[in-house]
């Protein structure tokens, strides 16, 4: 059973609540998360193991949760499995925003997961301060894209509507997690710039990274799959060896 936690008294009446899905089966680890959490206006709901969770997911896609702490190793499934179902899932429950909880120190297992939809890792043991901050900057891309009324970007048969967040290729929907999204407006908006993966992650902000992070490599892949009519020739978004990437100014189609 899902477990919630109620927010604490001091919390103002008014307050944003925002609800977070966390799947991890240490439950001394949830219980602090939960409670450093509802300090801060977040409601947490506690499943112990992957089916669980996905069906706490499915069960709550009405009200909707804003992220999902997902733990790498849980104690009926892969959390990268859990991961990729979850992606699967219709919007808006497979769009949420997914942050990994590790124990592992392998980057293979992040470079997997973020292959596999997650937007943010963290290795534990963990600061609950630094687990605010990337639940805050993951939920901060979404408010901030929505700030101001933007153009929508056309190239050829690829729209980018800013506001809405939606990616269409010859009117079909491209399915992206929000840190895709974000990549790929980040591109656009350069188009026929070529963009280091140390500008690309600078450019998105709010993501603390490691020397030599290969994530952005991993994120183009999934991209490319998304919007590219074929991924193995890239039309829209080029890779300029030594360099990094540069979206294509004019596209066929």
């Amino acid at each position: 059973m899902v477990c919630w936690t109620p927010l604490h008294h001091h919390l103002k009446a008014k307050a944003i609540i925002q609800h977070i899905l966390m799947i991890e089966d240490d439950r001394r680890l949830a219980a602090m998360v939960k409670t450093y959490l509802a300090q801060h206006g977040y409601l947490i709901a506690h499943a112990t193991a992957g089916e669980e969770g996905l069906a706490a997911l499915r069960d709550h896609e009405r009200a909707g949760f804003a992220a999902v702490l997902l733990d790498l190793m849980l104690p009926d499934s892969d959390g990268l499995d859990i991961c990729r179902r979850v992606r699967a899932l219709p919007s808006p429950a497979g769009a949420v925003p997914i942050v990994m909880l590790t124990a592992k120190g392998d980057p293979f297992d992040r470079v997997i997961g973020l292959e596999l939809g997650a937007d943010d890792y963290l290795p534990k043991p963990f600061e609950p301060r630094e687990l605010l901050a990337r639940l805050r900057a993951v939920l901060r891309r979404p408010a901030l894209a929505a700030a101001d009324s933007l153009p929508r970007l056309r190239f050829g048969r690829l729209e980018i509507d800013r506001d809405a967040r939606v990616a269409q290729l010859g009117g079909q929907g491209c399915p992206l997690t929000a840190y895709q999204f974000d990549l790929l407006v980040v591109l656009a908006e350069r188009a026929g710039r070529v963009l280091s993966r140390d500008q690309l992650i600078d450019a998105l902000k709010g993501r603390s990274h490691e020397p030599f992070d290969r994530s952005i490599d991993v994120h183009i892949g999934r991209l490319r799959a998304a919007i590219e009519d074929d991924p193995r020739q890239p039309r829209r978004i080029i890779t300029v060896r030594g360099s990094g990437y540069v979206f294509a100014r004019v596209q066929d189609g």
